[in-house]
């Protein structure tokens, strides 16, 4: 049976010992996805995260061509190991202006973003399209940096979907503003290689944002031929429970494995609290902000989150949607431009709005371990990027929280093959 369209998360009552596996980065596996096709030979990536955003991947990659296995990982359900057959750099062509080749890249932003870049390097033409929610996310400053290398690029609106006439490589230049995405200029810096394309990037924080960081270092690290390739914990999806224990067990929470690399800037979450006065999405913290939010309310003191404008334009409006349900729940919340400002407050509880962001519902969830009442709408979204994250929550320690997860409508403790969003 699947997770029900509404469930409450039951308080823990006590604290608890516990050592969670958390599934492998999405961030690194979708990067490290794109890098193996454009190898020669076999590449098997160990640890890759597999979700809806993952999974997305795998299927354009072999829609373009490309054979792909994928295989069971026993460490952890939601993680494979995926090998990719490379072509040397080569990208199989695809369709015709009448019949184009179809990549559908679900709301994966990063599969939107790199597939676009990496279809440029094909011969032939590719229609990129996604759910409506991706249709409004921003592409224009990709697009507009892939025209300037001299790749004709068709959109209405200069979002998806769109039609990517491939060219192949090209020696050629571009500048790339990263203000509304940094996954514009990743997207440009994996294929860089093989295109022979000169990146500039620029825009806000252009030099240190963290995911064109990640990119550039993942660009190094790679392997040029066969080979395997690790895949880290991802440390968002860690957060939430740093999170948990913080709220409930001073350091009785903690994980199996954390990121070896500096790559991931939300391996620095634990570092945050208690949280200070102020967090900045664009210097201190990445996706994991959105946890520091919902624990916001149990500091001692107001905490401002600044430079939030990226979240606007993600799975959902976060900025809104993080105001819109702490406030029901009790908190004090101001939204200033690109800035929340959450006070110490009592919360209650309520029913949760989703928005089909997993983000939102891996957040609510941990404040659902604290706050009595928590209802969840549409719990299934997170399998964009943790299927077994209810899981989790409910199973015993020391592997699990021991949290009881309840159909919202019945009352009925859900069985742990009902808590998997697959």
């Amino acid at each position: 049976m699947p997770l029900p369209e509404l469930i409450e998360i039951v308080p823990l009552g006590t604290p608890v010992r516990a050592e969670i596996t958390v599934p492998g980065s999405k961030s690194i596996t979708n990067r490290a996805l794109v890098l193996a096709a454009l190898i020669e030979g076999e590449m098997t990536l160990q640890g890759a995260l597999w979700s809806e955003d993952t999974q997305v991947m795998v299927e354009c990659l072999q829609e373009l061509g490309f054979m792909v296995n994928v295989e069971l990982d026993p460490q952890e359900p939601c993680n494979r190991s995926i090998t990719v057959y490379g072509k040397g750099g080569l990208v199989p062509p695809g369709g015709t202006e009448e019949r184009p080749l179809e990549l559908f890249v679900g709301n994966a932003g990063t599969a939107a973003r790199f597939l676009a870049a990496m279809a440029c390097l094909g011969t032939g033409v590719y229609r990129l399209h996604g759910v409506p929610r991706m249709h409004e996310r921003p592409q224009a400053p990709l697009f507009h940096a892939l025209r300037e290398l001299g790749y004709r690029i068709e959109s209405a609106n200069d979002r998806l979907p769109a039609l990517i006439h491939g060219a192949g490589p090209r020696s050629a230049k571009c500048r790339v503003s990263i203000n509304e995405s940094s996954q514009f200029a990743s997207a440009l810096l994996l294929c860089a290689d093989v295109g022979k394309w000169q990146v500039a990037v620029s825009g806000e924080n252009a030099e240190e944002s963290p995911y064109v960081a990640m990119t550039s270092k993942l660009v190094a690290a790679f392997p040029g031929s066969r080979g395997r390739f690790q895949v880290e914990p991802d440390a968002s999806s860690g957060s939430y429970f740093q999170a948990a224990g913080f709220l409930f067990s001073a350091g009785g929470v903690s994980l199996k494995a954390s990121p070896a690399s500096d790559w991931q800037v939300d391996a620095a979450f634990p570092r945050f609290l208690p949280l200070p006065e102020v967090v900045s999405r664009r210097t201190d913290l990445g996706d994991s902000i959105m946890t520091a939010i919902v624990l916001a309310p149990f500091s001692k003191q107001p905490v401002r989150f600044t430079d939030l404008g990226r979240l606007r334009v993600q799975e959902c409006e976060r900025v809104a949607a993080l105001r819109t349900e702490l406030s029901k729940c009790g908190a004090k919340v101001v939204e200033e431009g690109d800035a929340l400002t959450v006070w110490p407050s009592r919360l209650c509880g309520a029913e949760i709005e989703t928005y089909n962001d997993h983000r939102m519902a891996m957040c609510f969830a941990i404040l659902g371990l604290k706050v009595p009442g928590i209802r969840l709408k549409n719990p299934l979204c997170v399998k964009k990027t943790f299927p077994d994250f209810f899981q989790k929550l409910a199973a015993p320690p020391p592997n699990g929280l021991g949290a009881a997860v309840v159909d919202g409508q019945s009352g009925r403790v859900l069985s742990d093959a009902e808590l998997f969003a697959g």
